[in-house]
């Protein structure tokens, strides 16, 4: 349905004059600026609409007027980003969003199921004009989208929320958290040579909101060091080339926003910002650098446990958990353990082989192992986001037929068998008032809780951004192009460098085209997420995994197919399958060549080794708790096999 543009115009000017009348008043000045950049931006979407509807869009020359005006308007709504994004994320993808389609997925679906989201605005817009036989109803729905979702924020009532300083400092966070993770990689701006011009004009219309903000709220406004430091960002991006492969993001986020991100944190400590918005489900107000661990939560590692915060009864949890961990006993021969699969001397994966042993002793899993450090920065576990979380996944590895074929009711009975377990659980048990007795929850709670703790580990990476450590200048141009000319960053999003982007309640499940073998003889038949969530977008797509400890956690991807982080450089420089000729009609990864020349292969490699982590591994447990049942009093440390 066609948008009716006079009436919005109507709508716009009626609601600036009446938030005029309290204009007079100098704390008002924050809410003025948010309404003229609004007017601005109205303005400029009203005369791209009018534009579009005039251009038979049949000559190149046409096409270059409506793109020169879409980026005039695009700059617009960089001055009013860090409101928008944060006040109403759903709308601002109408406005703005980079994906056609999007299935709104993880922290979300642990109460409701993924629904889609049909993308809309500039960024598509901009990418449509590529193409050729160009539809104008097509591409005035698209821009459309936009300027009614730019209307829905009066409804929304906006203003309301810049009436109080609370929402100030949780918009600039998630404004700092992108600038970091987003805005620098070309992951919503179609046009490398625009992102880092976009980049400025948004930091400079940012620095216009401090002032009339601090003008505003004196009593909680920005520090001076807070200003300067921002002001300094500006001047560095200033000296820098317009190409975002040509950007230092390095030096950009050790020395300017890091930095930044930590004084805004202690803002919102000192003047004890609240939040009422999902937006900050996930993070954590105590953390002060992006690239601390405690950053977000994705998954509460302790379970059942959760309330317990004693240091005592957490080492209790830790130990049984370790055995458990090591204890064949789950599974249903007793000859099989987490272990068996999630080798501790391997980065909790197994690297021997592609895909690990089934339960038979005779065929192989369909998917590789994943590490189970830093799987807690996921609000969807496995390949498929099959989980919600860690303790689901545990209980389905021990009753699933091809893993450890063992059902609840027996494993809690051979467990309390045991002496040991049973007095560490009974004595714990007073800790979950909510339960009368021991579950199998118990155990897998405290085995979820031992193997987390592995990671709470830093990276090289980490210690050079934290201003506690350094790395070399390969490692620097490797980070570098990772962010920018690889794309590799507009899926591994900074600090995990997994699939969970800002503000870190969503992920990305990508279609790569992965291979059934390295001749690319045919597709793999893995569907991925389409078994979980049926629909075309799904069909062999996968939850994007962390690059973090990449070089020990061999072979990859989720068939195990590439040997070594060579070749997987080489499959994303090639654009994955479709870039080889398979059929993968909904692949998300571009199918054109990156180009990426052999230093510069060689520099992301030495940057993704820089993540790995300085884990200090423990070693097995010397000896297994004995049972009553003397014929599990044969169990094997680790597992058979």
């Amino acid at each position: 349905m066609r948008l009716k543009i006079k009436p919005l115009i109507i709508l716009t000017f009626s609601l600036i004059a009446i938030l005029s009348l309290n204009f007079k008043d100098r704390s008002n000045t924050y809410i003025a600026d948010y309404t003229e950049k609004l007017t601005n931006f109205n303005s400029q979407q009203t005369e791209l609409v009018k534009l579009i509807e005039a251009s038979d869009l049949k000559s190149t020359d046409a096409i270059e007027i409506i793109k020169n005006k879409i980026n005039q308007t695009r700059n617009q709504m960089k001055g009013l980003d860090i409101w928008l994004r944060y006040l109403n994320p759903l709308a601002y993808k109408k406005i703005n969003g980079p994906l056609p389609v999007e299935w709104e997925t993880e922290v979300f679906e642990k109460w409701e199921k993924p629904y889609k989201r049909i993308g809309a605005g500039f960024t598509l817009a901009q990418l449509y004009l590529e193409e050729e036989n160009i539809d104008k109803q097509h591409l005035l729905g698209l821009i459309e989208e936009s300027v009614e979702n730019t209307q829905s924020y009066f409804a929304d009532s906006i203003t309301d929320n810049l009436k109080t300083y609370h929402h100030f400092f949780l918009c600039n966070r998630l404004y700092l958290l992108n600038l970091a993770a987003i805005y620098t990689t070309g992951f919503e701006c179609p046009y490398p040579e625009r992102v880092i011009p976009e980049l400025q004009l948004m930091m400079e219309d940012v620095n216009s909101t401090y002032n009339s903000f601090n003008e505003s709220f004196s009593e909680t406004p920005l520090s001076t060091d807070y200003i300067h430091l921002h002001a300094k960002a500006i001047d560095f991006v200033k000296t820098q080339q317009a190409y975002n492969s040509k950007f230092d993001h390095f030096t950009f986020i050790k020395d300017f926003i890091n930095p930044l991100f930590a004084f805004n944190q202690m803002h919102i400590k000192k003047y004890k910002v609240s939040t009422r918005s999902l937006v900050d489900y996930s993070l954590n107000n105590e953390s002060m650098s992006i690239f601390d661990k405690s950053l977000y939560f994705g998954q509460n590692s302790k379970g059942i446990f959760l309330r317990v915060n004693d240091d005592e009864v957490l080492n209790e949890i830790n130990k049984v958990g370790k055995l458990l961990f090591y204890d064949p006993i789950l599974s249903s021969n007793n000859l099989r353990s987490c272990a068996s699969c999630h080798k501790t001397t391997e980065y909790f994966t197994d690297t021997v082989s592609k895909t690990s042993m089934q339960f038979d002793h005779k065929n192989f899993l369909t998917r590789n192992t994943p590490s189970l450090i830093n799987a807690s920065f996921n609000h969807l576990l496995m390949l498929d986001g099959k989980h919600i979380t860690l303790q689901h996944q545990g209980k389905d590895v021990i009753t699933n037929p091809l893993e450890m074929a063992s059902d609840e009711k027996e494993t809690l009975k051979k467990i309390m068998s045991c002496g040991d377990y049973k007095k560490a659980f009974t004595k714990l048990l007073k800790y979950t008032p909510q339960e009368k007795e021991i579950t199998l929850e118990h155990v897998v709670s405290a085995i979820s809780f031992y193997y987390s703790k592995f990671s709470n580990y830093h990276a090289p990476f980490d210690n050079a951004m934290n201003k506690t450590g350094t790395v070399d200048e390969t490692v620097r141009q490797g980070f570098n192009v990772f962010m920018s000319k690889a794309q590799c960053a507009t899926c591994h999003f900074v600090p995990q460098f997994n699939g969970v982007k800002p503000p870190y309640v969503g992920s990305e499940f990508e279609v790569l085209g992965v291979p059934a073998d390295t001749a690319y003889s045919k597709l793999s038949n893995d569907n991925g997420r389409f078994g979980i969530n049926p629909a075309d977008e799904t069909a062999n797509a996968f939850r994007t995994g962390s690059l973090r400890n990449a070089q020990y956690t061999k072979p990859y991807m989720h068939n195990g197919v590439f040997a070594n982080l060579n070749e997987v450089v080489d499959f994303y420089d090639g654009g994955g399958g479709a870039g080889r000729g398979l059929k993968v009609d909904n692949q998300t990864l571009s199918a054109d060549s990156l180009h990426l020349t052999k230093t510069e292969k060689y520099q992301l490699v030495e940057f993704m080794k820089s993540l790995n982590e300085d884990i200090i591994f423990e070693m097995p447990p010397t000896k297994l708790p004995t049972s009553k049942n003397k014929t599990l009093n044969k169990r094997k440390i680790g597992g058979a096999y």
